[in-house]
């Protein structure tokens, strides 16, 4: 591989074909074989039959596929949320540039319930301070004394003591026995730690390895009691973790002042050694060694990941798979868009026609028809009414004042010769003819005499048919 820095400004960069291409060759050249450990999660199973899903913890997830010839050989079925350890190789899917770990063997986490009061208790001790490196003390190669608190019958304490002598003689060690696993392990490590302190400066002890040998994470359970860890936090003695081998961690090794890989690194650190200059120099020469050694089996597995895409063409038909499976993922989601598009086309034509139908105009007419002829009817019903009431008061009134209706109370009205209505006495002389209504008819009359009101009355008028 090129060294970025080293490259001059003139070279073609790489495309994005190229690049992907070059970290893939890096990841399956140095991770060819993992195994990791967690949650699925958005577990995916196309018609294809491969398996797309994500392992996840509590602060990461991963990416990983497993191809349909690897995972018809689990005797289990996958589900989201189940704690599973994942074997296989890291790789990278050059179509999108995506991380992955492609799975060649699966199978079911058996702690997992320790493993998440694992998880909990560390959460909640570090949300406490007891991790913090301001809280913890140095460690150095400078003891004489130190105590160890192990089992007295364990292999953990003849590998220290093994180291020390070797490295350091001189080294007093003083043995503080505990049960390292079963249930009264974790308070007797809590005793042995506080018994260590008490007597510790009248023994001169200056600092204390806690430890035991590898074991499963329920054998390690006592290094990872509560109590276990608030006493090595409380310790005024520097305390050194060195439980189990260098895959394993407790919760001890996170509130320790340090922790070693094992038992014996534990020693290592914490003892000096009169041959370091001699194994400065020797370190030097396997570190050129080792670098050289590196070189070349990079140049090797290089060449070995060539040869193997030449004879290996499995692995593009991989990721043509890969690919195949998110075009039709995406074909499917798109083909389904638009059926549902084009249904609801249809539902909204269907009411278009429904709503232009000459059907609905007739009966929207005939509605509006019908409504017209009851407002006229009630118009006319309403003229007709007030029409009559009108009628019926004109009648009242010219009634009233109807002459006719006068005259059959027994009034009269009189008429001069040539039709005058005959007011006043003196409108009239004797010898003239007029005409008197009545109720019932007429009466002609011939004045025989005029006489005023004032005069004495007399016969006046001599009736004629």
């Amino acid at each position: 591989m090129l060294n970025p820095a080293s490259t001059p400004r003139s070279e073609v960069p790489l495309s994005v074909s190229s690049l992907n291409r070059l970290a893939r060759s890096l990841l399956e050249n140095n991770f060819p074989a993992v195994a990791v450990e967690g949650e699925i999660s958005n577990l995916a199973q196309p018609s294809s039959g491969h398996w797309y899903l994500t392992l996840k913890d509590k602060n990461a997830q991963l990416r990983c596929a497993m191809f349909r010839n690897r995972n018809q050989l689990l005797r289990f079925r996958p589900r989201d949320g189940m704690q599973v350890i994942a074997r296989g190789r890291l790789s990278i899917y050059e179509g999108r540039g995506d991380y992955q770990l492609i799975v060649d063997s699966l199978e079911e986490a058996g702690d997992g319930a320790l493993r998440r009061a694992f998880e909990e208790l560390k959460f909640k001790l570090q949300e406490e301070g007891l991790f913090d490196a301001e809280s913890k003390q140095q460690i150095t190669r400078d003891y004489r004394h130190i105590g160890l608190i192990t089992s007295k019958t364990g292999a953990a304490v003849r590998d220290m003591i093994t180291v020390f002598r070797r490295r350091f003689p001189a080294i007093r060690l003083t043995l503080f026995p505990v049960a390292v696993q079963g249930s009264d392990a974790a308070a007797e490590i809590v005793r042995a730690i506080a018994t260590a302190n008490d007597i510790g400066r009248k023994l001169g002890v200056e600092a204390l390895i806690v430890g035991r040998g590898g074991g499963s994470l329920e054998d390690l359970q006592a290094f990872n009691d509560e109590s276990v860890a608030r006493a090595i936090y409380a310790s005024e003695l520097p305390i050194t973790s060195a439980v189990g081998h260098e895959v394993d961690f407790t919760i001890a090794d996170f509130v320790a002042d340090l922790r070693a890989p094992t038992p014996s690194a534990a020693a290592e650190l914490m003892s000096p050694n009169q041959d370091d200059y001699f194994d400065s120099i020797d370190a030097y020469r396997q570190q050129l060694a080792q670098l050289h050694d590196n070189t070349l089996r990079n140049l090797r597995q290089t060449l070995s990941f060539l040869q193997r895409r030449l004879q290996r063409p499995d692995r593009r038909l991989q990721d043509h798979a890969q690919t195949l499976d998110r075009l039709e993922t995406g074909l499917l989601r798109a083909m389904n868009k638009l059926l549902q598009h084009r249904a609801s086309d249809v539902q909204q034509q269907r009411r278009t026609l429904l709503l232009s139908s000459p059907q609905a105009r007739l009966k929207h007419y005939r509605q509006e028809l019908s409504a017209q002829s009851r407002r006229y009817r009630q118009t006319m019903q309403s003229l007709l009414s007030s029409s009559h009431a009108k009628l019926t008061e004109l009648g009242r009134g010219l009634n009233a004042v109807n002459p006719l209706q006068v005259l059959a109370r027994g009034y009269s009205i009189t008429f001069t010769d040539d039709d005058n209505i005959l007011r006043s006495s003196i409108e009239v002389r004797a010898g003239q003819k007029i005409h008197t209504r009545l109720a019932d008819g007429m009466v002609e009359s011939v004045v025989e005499s005029v006489s005023t009101a004032a005069q004495a009355p007399a016969k006046a008028v001599k009736s004629q048919q």
